[in-house]
């Protein structure tokens, strides 16, 4: 496998298993009483960008669009794979090779603006959840779902570097 081959599989990699950290962090919290987060509403809001509609009032409100859970489980890893993507063109393909700590949760933490910037206000919900009943919790629930996207983007790094030596 060529260098640019070989570092778009860990890239990939390493974004499916952060993204896979994340989503059993979601889980715990779902079993210890938290919400769970609706990727069929993530599905929902992408799917309605064929018709040219960027922006709800409320995404549970929308009509559904077909197949919107499917469509919202891979835009959510898509997004963490891009996010992976992200953290290696700010730190170099050095990076996957000898992965370090702060540099990924870093990121982690700086992919926030996504959801506070742009996914809460085009769903209905607001800047940094801004429209909801509880800004303050939903906003801590969100940076530690981040950090804990982070942590996972290191974990797997060294997981991945460690089994390809």
């Amino acid at each position: 496998m060529n260098t640019l081959t070989d570092d778009i599989a860990r890239i990939a990699l390493i974004g499916i298993g952060a993204t896979a950290t994340m989503d059993l962090w979601l889980l715990l919290q779902q079993r210890l009483g938290g919400p769970a987060l609706k990727f069929d509403m993530i599905g929902r809001w992408v799917g309605h960008w064929r018709s040219g509609v960027w922006r709800h009032d409320a995404i549970a409100r929308a009509a559904p669009v077909r197949g919107e859970r499917a469509l919202g489980w891979l835009v959510h890893y898509a997004t963490g794979v891009a996010f992976a993507a992200l953290l290696v063109s700010v730190r170099g393909s050095g990076w996957l090779y000898s992965p370090a700590l702060l540099p990924a949760l870093s990121i982690g933490i700086a992919t926030i603006a996504a959801p506070w910037l742009l996914m809460q206000p085009a769903m209905g919900a607001g800047i940094a959840s801004s429209k909801t009943p509880a800004p303050a919790k939903n906003r801590a629930r969100s940076l530690a779902n981040h950090a804990v996207f982070g942590l996972g983007l290191y974990a797997t790094a060294v997981l991945v570097a460690s089994i390809s030596r």
